[in-house]
């Protein structure tokens, strides 16, 4: 990290992680991950009468809270309807200290959260989803030398996506939902991915629907303040202050004024299809020869297939006649992919053939050092020729010892014998 402490840490709900935190990085902020404190409702209020109720008004709450005051109040007011002012995981307590979920509002709640900037990032579930793309490659049964190549090959369709993102990003065009000129800059300056994410506050400026009739209901009003001197716009909402994204009330009020280009600050660099990834230029063992002509073939391809496109939409006689195309040149792809894969093999074939018949044993070199039988010198001999008479010695003397005890019993046992 350089040295410098972290902006944000997102973590699960974890007393011990918070203190931690508190305690090393005081100026991070820490913010858990209101998914997994969601999740905990079922378990901690299932005991209750309505408890389906309960969920959905706290939920209300929650996520519908435009500032702190009105979180407060309204938290107060669903503790009361329901009868959970005792309850030691929601409850505030001023006469005794519970480690509740409103004590510690302040990491979790999104309006007390949103005045930072978390680039949309409000749960977990993010590393989850890698743990999910690893286990495409990779299972706990997976042997050492199987987790190498699979990571490897993990890394390489990870590049290989990204290649075809960028393709798509430098070489189409999504087409704006709407007339207005700032949609355009986004449009020029966004990745596909990103600025669908814009677009979808442009069309919730510009299309409403009526969904049903209601005789009450809750308005909520949202002050945005515009700086015509300093190009500057902020919403009560706080959505581009924790998501980096322009919000629809903020579209509104500059379509109203007629302004057709925002200031550089509410475009982030960060999201530029422009932007190259400091991680594509570290070389691994899946870097082959063949990947980046293959990268440049595919942008190459992609370039055409929109001129192509662009040409064939005009009418439905020509997109008939480019699906018919499509067609045919799909069935002589892959008829000639299937011919080559089988000449390939064949010849694959045919050299490990050859090379079985011309594999000879290795020549054999003198290795370095002390050699097996190492010439003995004469004091040697010697020593092994004196052990050597010793032993013969002692085993000859052991042989005439058993011979005579042999004898000696055999003596003994006629004279028994005879004396019966």
């Amino acid at each position: 990290m350089g040295g410098n402490a972290l902006k944000g840490f997102l973590t699960d709900q974890c007393a011990s992680i918070k203190r931690a935190l508190e305690a090393c990085m005081p100026t991070t902020i820490h913010s858990w991950c209101i998914w997994h404190i969601m999740k905990k409702i079922p378990s901690k209020l299932n005991g209750y009468k309505g408890h389906a109720d309960i969920e959905r008004e706290m939920s209300q709450i929650v996520f519908n809270s435009h500032s702190k005051d009105s979180f407060d109040r309204n938290w107060n007011d669903f503790l009361l309807n329901f009868g959970l002012v005792d309850n030691k995981w929601l409850s505030v307590c001023v006469w005794v200290y519970y480690a509740d979920l409103y004590e510690d509002r302040h990491i979790w709640v999104p309006i007390y959260l949103d005045h930072h900037f978390w680039a949309g990032m409000r749960s977990t579930q993010r590393s989850e989803n890698m743990h999910s793309f690893f286990n495409k490659f990779i299972t706990r049964n997976s042997l050492l030398i199987q987790f190498v190549k699979q990571y490897d090959n993990c890394l390489g369709s990870r590049e290989q996506a990204e290649r075809e993102s960028d393709a798509a990003d430098f070489h189409t065009v999504i087409p704006c939902a709407t007339k207005f000129s700032i949609e355009a800059q986004f449009q020029d300056v966004y990745t596909h991915q990103k600025f669908r994410e814009v677009q979808a506050q442009f069309r919730g400026y510009s299309v409403y629907e009526v969904g049903e009739q209601v005789s009450s209901s809750i308005l909520n009003k949202f002050v945005v303040t515009y700086d015509s001197v300093a190009a500057e716009v902020k919403c009560q909402c706080l959505l581009f202050e924790s998501r980096g994204i322009l919000c629809r009330h903020t579209l509104s009020v500059l379509s109203f004024e007629q302004v057709s280009q925002v200031s550089p600050r509410y475009i982030l660099e960060r999201w530029s299809k422009k932007v190259k990834r400091r991680h594509t230029h570290i070389k691994s063992s899946h870097d082959e020869p063949l990947m980046e002509p293959r990268s440049k073939r595919f942008d190459q391809l992609v370039f055409r297939s929109q001129n192509i496109c662009k040409f064939a939409s005009e009418s439905e006689e020509l997109t008939a006649f480019l699906h018919r195309a499509y067609d045919n040149v799909m069935a002589e792809m892959e008829s000639l992919k299937a011919k080559r894969k089988g000449t390939s093999s064949l010849s694959h074939e045919d050299a490990n053939l050859e090379s079985v018949n011309e594999l000879q044993s290795p020549p054999r070199i003198r290795t370095r050092g002390r050699p097996k039988n190492r010439l003995g010198s004469k004091l040697d001999k010697q020593i092994a020729n004196a052990t050597k008479k010793k032993k013969t010695k002692v085993l000859s003397e052991v042989k005439v010892m058993f011979f005579k005890f042999v004898v000696i019993e055999f003596i003994f046992l006629i004279n028994s014998l005879a004396n019966m």
